[in-house]
């Protein structure tokens, strides 16, 4: 089945960017989910990739859709560190916890797999 991307860094392009301060990051994050609960109400499958640092934000569109939340994190210096965010806030419930330092890129796709029939 395919699935709909819906990314952070696509959004920038596609519409005014908000910037990366709190507030830029948070109205981002609302278009982002915004869009993805669209197209899950028209029977399309929704992949959102994006940093979504506040848990609040989070926790709030996982209490109204059916998601899964999918934290990705590594403890690996990738020359991407600039990219981190300071404040990012991790999940503490309902969600898929995947190290990629760790786990393969096929491992982690069988695992998010397995979260998602849980919800379908």
């Amino acid at each position: 089945m395919a699935a709909y991307v819906v990314d952070g860094d696509d959004l920038r392009v596609l519409m005014p960017n908000p910037g990366y301060d709190e507030g830029g990051r948070r109205q981002n994050i609302d278009r982002a989910q915004a869009i993805a609960a669209y197209l899950a109400h028209i029977g399309e499958l929704v992949v959102v990739s994006l940093v979504a640092p506040y848990r609040d934000q989070r926790e709030e569109f996982k209490a109204s859709q059916n998601v899964v939340e999918v934290y990705l994190h590594t403890t690996e210096i990738r020359g991407r560190e600039h990219y981190f965010v300071e404040d990012y806030e991790p999940p503490q419930e309902n969600y898929v916890d995947i190290d990629t330092g760790t786990v393969s890129v096929e491992e982690a796709v069988r695992i998010i797999y397995r979260a998602m029939a849980t919800v379908a």
